[in-house]
């Protein structure tokens, strides 16, 4: 029998324990392990090949925002590796990594096609909660009409209750963010739009970063920077709902540019939907967080 030499027994038994202690650090959820330990299992490095544990890993630490995760999972998608081929979730991935600063991912979205209504890969959505207590929803409630597209009853409670719970902490009326939630995504927490807008919320990433939004398909943190933006507008258009509303979907530059609803078909559409499901034309808001736009102050100067 040969006998391996004490030098190669040596490096054999290192890199075990190098492989060990990434097991260890990605058992934890340490993304940057969990990303190694995948591109291991992509190519056969110290560990049989094994795309479906490679997918799996990315997963993990691509829903966690790393960044080279998501990245290795959109080329992963865009060369069909242990998965059908798709590239509106390789877009959607390299640009979830490019919105971070990885150079490489911004440079190979223009050889993939964006899809409209793309669906993320399941292992990409939070783990569901345990136990969720949830309220009996009213019937009569008009954010209750539509289903359309909508995920199961079951979901749509959670996201309702959870919405329940996080609007009057940014002094928004529910009932205006789950009209918002309805038009925007039918309570889809993995939507993607056209234009890159994401979750239930539909937050585009600059947005989520300027509401400082780390895991933008997170239900709670997308909730939570969609009425921090509803806050932030309700001041800047001191309740002025119509405006703020063509604000959250054209931008309150736009409205300022045009000094009132834009004249955009999608914004007036986008009004019309909101308005016809929350009646309400003001609401409160909060006079400290920004100085009201010219606009207002135009309005209230004509009334006067």
């Amino acid at each position: 029998m040969a006998l391996l030499a004490p030098a190669a027994v040596l490096g054999a038994s290192a890199a075990e324990e190098r492989l060990a202690a990434l097991d260890l650090a990605a058992a934890q959820g340490d993304t940057v392990a969990l990303t190694q330990l995948a591109i291991k299992y992509e190519n056969a490095e110290g560990v049989p090949k094994n795309l479906q544990m490679a997918h799996q890993l990315y997963c993990r630490a691509a829903r966690q925002g790393h960044a080279e995760a998501q990245f290795r999972l959109a080329w992963i998608y865009a060369n069909g590796r242990g998965v059908s081929r798709d590239d509106g979730i390789a877009a959607a991935m390299f640009s979830l990594a490019a919105d971070q600063g990885h150079e490489y991912a911004a440079r190979l979205l223009r050889y993939v096609r964006p899809a409209p209504d793309t669906q993320l890969p399941s292992c990409l959505m939070p783990d569901p909660p345990v136990e969720v207590e949830i309220a009996p929803i009213n019937s009569e409630d008009p954010t209750v009409a539509e289903t359309g597209s909508s995920p199961s009853t079951g979901r749509r409670g959670e996201i309702e209750a959870l919405v329940h719970r996080l609007a009057p902490q940014y002094a928004i009326d529910p009932q205006l963010a789950l009209a918002v939630i309805l038009v925007e995504s039918a309570f889809n927490p993995a939507a993607i739009s056209p234009k890159n807008a994401q979750g239930l919320m539909q937050l585009i990433p600059e947005t989520a970063r300027r509401f400082g939004v780390n895991q933008i398909f997170n239900p709670a943190e997308n909730v939570k920077g969609g009425l921090a933006y509803l806050r932030w507008l309700m001041a800047f258009f001191q309740g002025d709902v119509p405006l703020v509303i063509a604000a959250y979907n054209a931008g309150e530059r736009a409205v300022e540019k045009y000094r009132g609803i834009p004249p955009y078909a999608e914004t007036r559409k986008y009004v019309s939907k909101i308005t016809a499901i929350y009646k309400k034309i003001r609401h409160p808001y909060e006079s400290q967080i920004v100085e009201p736009s010219p606009v207002v102050r135009n309005k209230q100067r004509s009334r006067d």
